[in-house]
């Protein structure tokens, strides 16, 4: 591989602004600011660079309203619908429990709602029971397992409310920049809109490659992806490309690499 306009996985240097921007940078997200063609970090997916992967707003279209990107009512995940987020839970489900301190109140009841078991913790089972995609299937458990992974700070397997908000404003800026680049509104990604999302977020794929991340990532062998295995399948590329980058020491694009270390690289995300 090489860089330019070959095989690559990148251009060196922050890529320069196109019609949809750079692309969100970070520990899980698009490689750091001067390889492979991703800008700046930043912390949590805040705009305008994001952490985690997490698409900067205002360049993909307007973040959600509301405190940590909690949308408006009825729009993607608030009461009463729940598209492209979490669906809708029954109000005084569990009675009135007070907010911590500063919290959004709103977001407060979503938290409550998918902590099912009322442990104060969320784990990947109740995540996955309460996100939906715009088609209202469920998100797969692999993507909401590696979304737990990410935001568990303690390292304990759930997420408490603070690393809850965070999450929810990672799935909403992620939600705007699906949105974006599925052209058609048919709630689902194909191959040519996913090359067209990773050229904006500073990688270079071939169709080839797109073409298959689309096949492995299509649970419904229909030939695209839905919201959560966009998001899963952006960051799995970020991973990889983070922990390439960190053996390709001459900047070539070329690494030399044991059977155990590709394994390792492959398996360890």
């Amino acid at each position: 591989m090489s860089w330019g306009g070959q095989q690559g996985y990148g251009r060196p240097g922050a890529p320069p602004q196109g019609q949809y921007g750079a692309a969100p940078p970070g520990q899980y997200g698009a490689p750091p600011a001067g390889q492979y063609g991703a800008p700046p970090a930043g912390q949590h997916g805040v705009p305008p660079a994001g952490q985690y992967g997490a698409p900067p707003a205002g360049r993909y279209g307007a973040p959600p309203q509301g405190q940590y990107g909690a949308p408006p009512a009825g729009q993607y995940g608030a009461p009463p619908a729940g598209q492209y987020g979490a669906s809708a839970p029954p109000q005084n489900q569990y009675g009135a429990q007070s907010a911590p301190y500063g919290a959004n109140p709103e977001l407060w009841h979503w938290f409550q709602t998918v902590d099912a078991d009322r442990s104060g913790k969320i784990t990947a089972i109740e995540l996955q029971q309460a996100l939906l995609n715009g088609n209202w299937s469920h998100f797969n458990p692999e993507t909401c397992r590696l979304m737990i992974g990410m935001f568990d700070k303690d390292r304990n397997g759930t997420i408490d409310f603070n690393e809850f908000s965070a999450l929810w404003k990672y799935i909403q800026e992620w939600k705007t920049t699906f949105d974006r680049f599925d052209r058609d509104r048919s709630g689902n990604i194909d191959c040519n809109e996913l090359q067209t999302a990773l050229k904006s977020f500073g990688y270079n794929i071939s169709p080839q490659m797109c073409q298959l991340m689309v096949r492995v990532f299509d649970r419904e062998h229909r030939n695209v992806m839905k919201f959560d295995d966009f998001i899963q399948s952006c960051v799995l590329l970020a991973n990889l490309t983070n922990k390439f980058q960190k053996r390709d020491t001459n900047r070539n694009g070329w690494v030399e690499i044991g059977y155990e270390e590709f394994l390792t690289m492959a398996l360890d995300h």
